[in-house]
């Protein structure tokens, strides 16, 4: 059972690493830290990496750094 706000697995659609960083339009050597150094959450497939969509989102969101107005 998917706990509060998660989404059943069946339903999560994982993004490879080659895909994260063309969303994020970084290198794929700075998703590949992200992941090491914990703050993109992945799974590892092989001898890849599997990131949840939704944590790439919630990344981006935590990241942002707004334009403060006058």
């Amino acid at each position: 059972m998917a706990a509060a706000g998660e989404r059943p697995l069946n339903e999560v659609k994982f993004l490879t690493v080659a895909e994260v960083a063309s969303v994020m339009r970084v290198s794929k050597m700075t998703v590949y830290r992200l992941v090491h150094s914990g703050h993109l959450p992945a799974i590892r497939v092989g001898r890849s990496f599997r990131v949840p969509e939704q944590a790439v989102h919630e990344y981006l969101r935590e990241s942002f750094v707004g334009v403060e107005t006058a």
